[in-house]
């Protein structure tokens, strides 16, 4: 198991950035297949983005693509979440995830066996 800590989120208005951080503990996220998800009031849990437990592919939500960039540090300590163009819609809690070596639905979240507590972000138009 993985203990996971999200940070970073806030309040924004639209067209801003923000990055999220989720940071490891107890283990590093080698071999581990990490995602976000999030929770906009009264929504099912959407997924946003995942990286591979390689680190050598990423997938992401039509919504967010091209948009968001999931990265992590070289030390595989902390999984990021760059969140650019921000539009009011992407209002919610944003849950970090995890899965040793790879979920069989990348997109699923009750493939994931690791969570963090959730970090709000808020972005008013």
């Amino acid at each position: 198991q993985v203990q996971l800590v999200e940070s970073g989120g806030g309040l924004v208005q639209a067209g801003d950035s923000l990055r999220l951080s989720c940071a490891a503990s107890g283990r590093t996220f080698n071999m581990y297949t990490v995602a976000w998800f999030r929770r906009a009031p009264g929504k099912e849990r959407e997924f946003v983005a995942a990286m591979a437990w390689s680190g050598g592919s990423t997938v992401y939500a039509d919504s967010v693509k091209g948009r968001f960039t999931i990265s992590r540090d070289s030390a595989k300590t902390t999984v990021y979440l760059q969140m650019n163009s921000l539009k009011p819609e992407d209002t919610a809690v944003y849950y970090c995830s995890a899965r040793w070596i790879s979920p069989p639905n990348l997109r699923d979240p009750n493939d994931y066996n690791n969570w963090g507590q959730g970090t709000q972000v808020t972005v008013s138009s």
